[in-house]
């Protein structure tokens, strides 16, 4: 049994459902949390260990953004629909239909993050507080790393993405198996890989919509349309105090983070000495007590 109450629902967003998860409970007197999953295509349950934040007695919100998991699949759905501004309309939605606009704390992973940040530099009054989770700030400087870590893999993995990336054969068994090498040092290092980040997995290979459009058929073969994107020339906007952090063996490289480190006006920076890109789950107590004790500075906001 949970420590703490869990509520579902689902929020109206256009003619569309987002659905989420309350953990405790929003009359807590502690920051309620949203916390959005990455991909963009992802589904929440990779980051529920998130919820264990609850325990705390702070109200923690997940959600499944439209076109993935439990919301409303959109699979005839193409490039002009998947957009940025598409999924800040479904936030703004969720926070007023949870009646917690005006007062709430914000923790998004890899895509989630890069939604929060563009989130954050439209300076909400009601965001206390931000945390950005692995999350690149340009996405070319994501490229420039993720080809950096990919010419370290062994040659016959990097000879066997190349072939396939060419000859446009990217669902060869092969190809996914040498996926899976980049994904095993600098996505997930935690062996057997946990039930609930599989299961996010599983729901990308089930319905891919969103990912392969906004980004791409893999991490590091990203040609979707996010692929130009940056938020660098705008960070210096965001009012929230900030918690941007990275594991080191990430395929957020340092470059990724830096510009947030240096451009936020209010930031504080962290490093998971012994995960990749998932340290809520590699590195998941220590993970916690840095989020929470962030988080606990501006409960009285």
């Amino acid at each position: 049994m949970a420590d703490f109450e869990i509520q579902e629902g689902y929020s109206p967003y256009q003619t569309y459902k987002t659905w989420y998860r309350i953990c405790g409970s929003l009359d807590s007197p502690k920051l309620p949390l949203v916390v959005a999953h990455g991909g963009p295509g992802c589904t929440h349950d990779y980051i529920d260990s998130f919820m264990d934040l609850a325990k705390t007695g702070r109200p923690v919100i997940h959600y499944d953004q439209i076109g993935n998991g439990k919301s409303t699949h959109l699979r005839e759905k193409g490039a002009d629909f998947w957009t940025v501004d598409f999924f800040l309309g479904e936030l703004d939605a969720l926070l007023s239909h949870l009646g917690i606009q005006d007062r709430y704390a914000y923790l998004g992973q890899s895509w989630g993050g890069m939604l929060g940040s563009e989130h954050a530099v439209r300076q909400p009054a009601g965001l206390k507080a931000l945390v950005l989770a692995n999350s690149p700030c340009n996405m070319q400087i994501w490229l420039k790393g993720a080809a950096e870590l990919r010419a370290q893999l062994p040659q016959d993995v990097q000879d066997t993405l190349d072939l396939h990336e060419k000859a446009g054969t990217i669902d060869h068994p092969d190809y996914k198996a040498a996926t899976e090498v980049f994904y095993d040092r600098h996505v997930c290092r935690t062996k057997p890989r946990p039930v609930e980040v599989q299961r996010t997995f599983d729901a990308m290979d089930e319905d891919p919509t969103v990912y392969h459009t906004m980004n791409g058929p893999t991490e590091f073969h990203v040609i979707g349309t996010m692929k130009d994107w940056s938020i660098i020339d705008r960070l210096h906007k965001v009012k929230a105090p900030t918690l941007a952090f990275r594991g080191a063996h990430d395929e957020a490289t340092t470059e990724c983070l830096q510009p947030f480190w240096d451009n936020i006006p209010d930031v504080v920076a962290h490093v998971f000495p012994n995960s990749s890109h998932m340290p809520h789950v590699e590195e998941k107590e220590d993970c916690m007590a840095v989020v929470e004790a962030f988080l606990s500075k501006y409960d009285s906001e």
